[in-house]
């Protein structure tokens, strides 16, 4: 695993979405790293119907594409890293920084809150 995928870049590429083509560097650094934490927050976006999407189908789906691999942290270390991560109120966005910390892989992606604090950040080559 090269980098970590926050849950909008896991989003558009299993979607094809054509925000990609702004991002052809990111080919790159496949396979790419998912957090668990994007199940859970894709879930939670479809229970306020910001997203529709089938659960487990999705989530299994992903789990078997050869351009992911799912990285499982130990929840004690995820809790540790989040704990003073006190710059954001979104859980989601505080636990996928705490996971990119605990695996030291950096973290592909747009949140402002993120790209402002997060000290393991990709957002184009060489960064």
């Amino acid at each position: 695993m090269n980098i970590l995928l926050d849950t909008h870049f896991l989003l558009w590429t299993v979607l094809g979405a054509d925000r990609l083509r702004d991002f052809p560097w990111l080919e790159a650094y496949r396979a790419w790293g998912i957090s668990p934490v994007s199940f859970l927050e894709i879930q939670f976006l479809a229970e306020v119907g910001r997203l529709e999407v089938q659960q487990p189908g999705f989530s299994q789906a992903v789990a078997a594409d050869p351009r992911f691999v799912l990285d499982e942290v130990p929840l004690v270390a995820l809790v540790e890293k989040a704990l003073p991560l006190s710059w954001t109120r979104d859980p989601f966005a505080r636990l996928l920084a705490a996971h990119s910390e605990a695996r030291r892989v950096p973290l592909c992606s747009l949140d402002r809150s993120i790209r402002e604090r997060h000290g393991l950040l990709l957002t184009s080559p060489g960064e």
